[in-house]
């Protein structure tokens, strides 16, 4: 079966002196590596410039950042999108889903555009 070229993504050449290196790249399809909703979601998150983001309300709020095509942050950790009506978090080898537990219905645990 046809697999789809993935591409790398260095963290350096989207920001010139990030707060934190590891990973160094982000394996992903063409696509997402040109998004520029992910583009400024990583920006922020290897930066750590949170200023465009806050606490959401409420899920509603979560879920309206995924509606939009945009990502929220999770922990200050991972960038999470919503993709086939699941929860993924990214990681350097590409998307992985994400487990449900307890922690994530903390909201105090995102960060949201």
């Amino acid at each position: 079966m046809y697999q789809k070229k993935k591409e790398k993504l260095y963290i350096t050449d989207l920001v010139d002196d990030p707060a934190f290196t590891y990973p160094a790249y982000y394996i992903l399809s063409a696509s997402m590596a040109k998004n520029e909703m992910l583009h400024a979601a990583l920006t922020a998150l290897h930066s750590y410039d949170f200023r465009f983001y806050e606490t959401p309300k409420s899920f509603d709020a979560l879920f309206k950042t995924f509606d939009a095509g945009a990502f929220a942050l999770y922990k200050e950790k991972y960038i999470v999108g919503f993709f086939g009506g699941k929860m993924m978090y990214l990681e350097s080898h590409g998307w992985k889903s994400m487990p449900a537990t307890r922690e994530i219905f903390d909201l105090s645990q995102w960060l949201v555009c």
